[in-house]
């Protein structure tokens, strides 16, 4: 009899552990189920569940089902959501430095932009989110913003003046429509769609990606490739529960997390040329004659980059520079 309750005991024992060792991981972002951010996270989810045996799963929260950016990135920090992903901008506050990125005309080309992201200066970027409970994991790619309006093609800085277009958190991309002429406003992007129908802004700068899968083609006319600014995303995770983490479910994490980012940027620059044909064929009239080498020796682009240089010094200009 002894031995039978022990046996018993050691089986408890044992179903108890395998249940303690179970991690439920919840993952929200604020894009469409059909955009590839979504392809991103279900890639994540799928590796993290395959590499722990189970052991660690992943939720998908797609669409801002658990909030605008704001309240992800606020949600994150406390703990109430385990994992976010959204447009670096929303750092530019907390986390100064990062307003680099978003630099008009700052990156030559994608690969320019992987090889800072993915390198030294991108890592240090990370681990400086550990200051706000974070653990930063990789930069997924939101691409070139591209302005969209319905009041005509935007060839030449001129074009600008005037127009009252929704901009996200990103300090210099402000800076530089303002001192374009424009009017800036920062809406959430669960909020654009509505915004542009109803006139309350009659722009809007996404990437090609976020234009298609958001249909903003449906309220509006004109998409210029102004290519302005390449964006990142950043994946981030609470700190608190990635300590939590054995050793080895943190190796996958990490890896799973630019694993999933590498295959996006693939799906990114894939999928592109298709995404901007769609666009056409819903009916947007695309404009590929941008005239770039004015709007980047326009003032308003200069002097987003001399500001930023005379609040945080030249070092990180100078360094993503030097990569190209």
């Amino acid at each position: 009899m002894k031995k039978s309750l022990g046996v018993i005991a050691a089986a408890v024992l044992l179903a108890s552990t395998s249940m303690s060792m179970a991690v439920e991981l919840k993952f929200a972002h604020a894009a469409p189920a059909t955009d590839l951010q979504q392809k991103l996270a279900e890639f994540f989810a799928k590796e993290v569940a395959e590499k722990t045996d189970g052991e660690v799963t992943v939720q998908i929260f797609p669409q801002g089902q658990l909030g605008d950016d704001q309240q992800m990135l606020n949600g994150n920090r406390a703990g109430i959501i385990d994992i976010q992903m959204t447009g670096l901008a929303i750092m530019n506050g907390m986390q100064p430095e990062t307003a680099v990125f978003d630099l008009p005309y700052m990156f030559a080309s994608r690969e320019h932009a992987y090889k800072v992201l993915d390198g030294e200066i991108g890592q240090k970027m990370l681990d400086d989110m550990s200051k706000f409970g974070l653990k930063g994991l990789a930069f997924p790619e939101n691409g070139y913003r591209n302005i969209t309006n319905n009041r005509g093609p935007v060839r030449t800085p001129d074009d600008v003046k005037g127009i009252k277009i929704r901009t996200n958190t990103s300090v210099p991309l402000n800076a530089m429509f303002a001192e374009l002429g424009a009017n800036p406003q920062m809406l959430p992007i669960a909020e654009l769609y509505t915004a542009l129908e109803t006139g309350v802004v009659d722009a809007q700068e996404h990437p090609i990606a976020v234009t298609h899968s958001f249909r903003f083609d449906e309220v509006q006319d004109y998409l210029s490739l102004s290519e302005h600014s390449y964006s990142s995303l950043f994946i981030s995770m609470n700190l608190n529960k990635f300590n939590s983490l054995t050793p080895e479910q943190q190796k996958v994490v990490e890896e799973a997390a630019q694993h999933a980012t590498d295959y996006q940027r693939g799906l990114s620059i894939e999928k592109e040329d298709g995404f901007i044909s769609d666009l056409e064929k819903r009916g947007m009239k695309v404009n590929r004659d941008v005239n770039k080498a004015a709007f980047q020796a326009h003032p308003a682009i200069t002097n987003t980059w001399k500001v930023f240089n005379d609040q945080n010094g030249p070092e990180l200009i100078e360094a993503i520079q030097a990569a190209k």
